[in-house]
């Protein structure tokens, strides 16, 4: 089991940055690949960036490209959604998940491990 807390969303101007933290706990030690959705009202959950263990291995949602980066510190156990240039089309609840299963591509069905999530607000 992995628990996961986020912090770090709020509202912020059009163009403004933000950084998102995950905080993992649990069974932490094994190899999981992490993830940051975002779902907005009305909308289906949708991937915004992933991440592996090693951290070597990034994909984005073209969205995204360009302005968003994720990180991870193993050593702490967090990861890290860094969004830059954020756009009003950007608002909704970003949520941290996190999966064990080992594929080229994930659904977020294929994600076992889901934190509580945290708004960003983005002001035009």
């Amino acid at each position: 089991q992995v628990q996961l807390v986020e912090s770090g969303g709020g509202l912020v101007q059009a163009g403004g940055s933000l950084r998102l933290s995950c905080a993992a706990s649990g069974r932490t030690s094994s190899r999981v690949t992490m993830g940051w959705f975002r779902q907005a009202p009305g909308r289906e959950r949708e991937v915004v960036a992933r991440i592996s263990w090693s951290g070597e291995k990034h994909v984005y949602a073209d969205s995204v490209k360009g302005r968003f980066t994720i990180s991870r510190d193993n050593a702490k156990n967090t990861v890290y959604l860094q969004m830059n240039v954020l756009k009003p089309e950007d608002t909704a609840v970003y949520y941290c998940a996190a999966t064990y299963a080992v594929y080229s591509d994930y659904l977020p069905s294929d994600f076992g491990f889901w934190g509580q999530g945290t708004q960003v607000t983005v002001s035009s």
